[in-house]
């Protein structure tokens, strides 16, 4: 409401600005022209209105060159400035603010001992069907009004509001909260903590995406720290081991029952060559693929069309079946799972 309060004063003031110009040219050219029964602020203003809104009533023209020139300028300019502005910048926005139902920017008060979750993305997606699951308690914080809207329809849990200001913290109830995880950027994770923890003592996990912020994330006040980028280099120190380990290694706890792994993509696996889409992953195993090294490049932002390939290494978020599924599926073929339980 207040960016689109900003929208309607810059408008009226670009329209007045103009439409001054305009009345001063109105009548200077009336009096070159003789006209001087026209020429004061009442027959401009009742000209302009008739001509920007192409009204045209004839009882007051020009009869010079400039005039008419001048009268051609003022209806070009006024059809996109009262049709195309107006209708664009004010009305059409005004009326989707208006028609589109309020989002929710608080939660109920009979919520407590439920999990905080600032930020929306794959990374927390099977978390959030755990904890529906298992029906514990949870809400999403996100700054993103159109993707909160798409929770909502989804049946997700969320709020609109920034974590990193109290008054979101406040909406969600961080007095009675479980924990909290900040699952945005770095720095705006940092924020979070910051102010969570003047706020509350509640748990705080911080996901980070550079391992050297890490430090500065716990001196903040994070109780626990978790870096995906940190498994896949992990990983990479162990790229040499034997691949015919029957368990998952490299395992991190994210959260009861769910963690994050990294899979390595073996030669002859039913996944090879295929784009994320067509392998159908989440649909096959239950668990959500986060992140994917191909060609020595890590990739959060994770596209559906991105192609699987010999070097890929996948990292996934999801339970220990749900990933024992998906570790299948990466050496499918090759008959090297040994059959052991994670």
């Amino acid at each position: 409401m207040y960016f689109w309060r900003i929208a309607v004063a810059k408008y009226i003031a670009s329209v007045l600005v103009i439409f001054s110009l305009y009345l001063s040219v109105f009548i200077y050219l009336m009096r070159m022209e003789g006209k001087f029964e026209y020429a004061n602020v009442i027959n401009g203003v009742y000209w302009l209105v008739c001509t920007v809104t192409t009204v045209g009533y004839g009882d007051i023209t020009f009869s010079s060159d400039a005039g008419k020139l001048f009268s051609i300028l003022v209806q070009l300019s006024g059809i996109p400035l009262v049709f195309g502005l107006l209708f664009t910048w004010l009305l059409i926005p005004w009326m989707e603010k208006t028609v589109r139902p309020a989002i929710p920017i608080k939660v109920s008060e009979k919520l407590n001992d439920h999990i905080m979750i600032c930020g929306y993305n794959k990374l927390v997606e099977t978390l959030i069907e755990e904890l529906q699951e298992k029906n514990v308690p949870y809400i999403i914080i996100e700054d993103d009004d159109k993707l909160v809207r798409t929770l909502i329809k989804r049946n997700i849990s969320c709020i609109f509001g920034s974590a990193s200001e109290e008054t979101a913290l406040k909406n969600a109830h961080i007095d009675t909260a479980r924990f909290l995880i900040a699952n945005k950027s770095d720095e705006i994770n940092a924020t979070i903590v910051l102010t969570a923890r003047a706020m509350s003592e509640v748990n705080i996990i911080a996901i980070v995406e550079n391992v050297s912020n890490a430090k500065y994330l716990k001196y903040a006040g994070a109780n626990r720290v978790l870096s995906p980028k940190q498994l896949f280099g992990d990983f990479i120190g162990r790229k040499a081991a034997d691949p015919f380990v029957g368990r998952l290694t490299g395992t991190t706890e994210f959260f009861e029952g769910v963690s994050i792994v990294e899979f390595p993509i073996y030669p002859k696996s039913s996944l090879m060559g295929k784009t994320l889409r067509s392998a159908a992953i989440r649909e096959k195993t239950g668990a959500n693929v986060v992140g994917i090294w191909n060609g020595g490049k890590l990739t959060y932002d994770v596209s559906p069309n991105e192609r699987i390939r010999v070097n890929s290494v996948l990292l996934a978020i999801g339970t220990m079946e749900q990933l024992s599924r998906l570790k299948r599926l990466t050496q499918e073929y090759q008959g090297i799972n040994n059959g052991e339980n994670v």
